[in-house]
């Protein structure tokens, strides 16, 4: 019984996917939005293996729909033969209605970008974390990596005193 409890716990605690850290460097994240995606079973075992890249990937919205564009899921040798698998490829994402409103009117009139940030597994299923984001400034970015250091820092003084 303890041994059931030990391998949930394992997956609850290693449940992030991919991630991207660039995001976080490049953009103010106002707000974030959890995301389901409209996956082929190829690119879900895919992903249960992490061959999943965000680094040059973003949202955009078509027809009221939001996609994600430019992610890569690298098929696995033992994909399915009868399937052609297309690692870069348009993926459909679910969101409410009131979400999909409410990043459209971001988007569209006060100058927002949709980033994804992170992709993970909840009860199961594949879901992608989505920030509606400003672009940063050069000295924005600067100063945000001097607070990062001096965190850093600060903590190492911590450790030691």
């Amino acid at each position: 019984m303890a041994d059931k409890k030990s391998k949930k716990n394992k997956k609850q605690e290693n449940s992030t996917i991919a991630q991207n850290r660039q995001a976080t460097h490049e953009y103010h994240i106002e707000e974030r939005f959890e995301a389901g995606l409209v996956l082929e079973g190829w690119e879900v075992k895919s992903l249960r293996e992490g061959r999943v890249q965000l680094k040059e990937s973003y949202v955009t919205i078509k027809r009221g729909e939001a996609w994600l564009v430019g992610a890569h899921i690298s098929a696995l040798a033992s994909a399915s033969t009868h399937v052609n698998p297309e690692a870069i490829r348009q993926r459909k994402l679910l969101l409410n209605r009131h979400e999909l409103n409410k990043l459209i009117g971001a988007v569209e009139r006060k100058g927002y970008t949709i980033v994804p940030l992170n992709m993970h597994w909840k009860k199961g299923r594949a879901k992608l974390e989505i920030g509606l984001a400003k672009g940063k400034q050069l000295h924005d970015k600067r100063a945000s990596s001097k607070d990062r250091d001096w965190q850093r820092e600060k903590a190492r003084i911590m450790k030691h005193a």
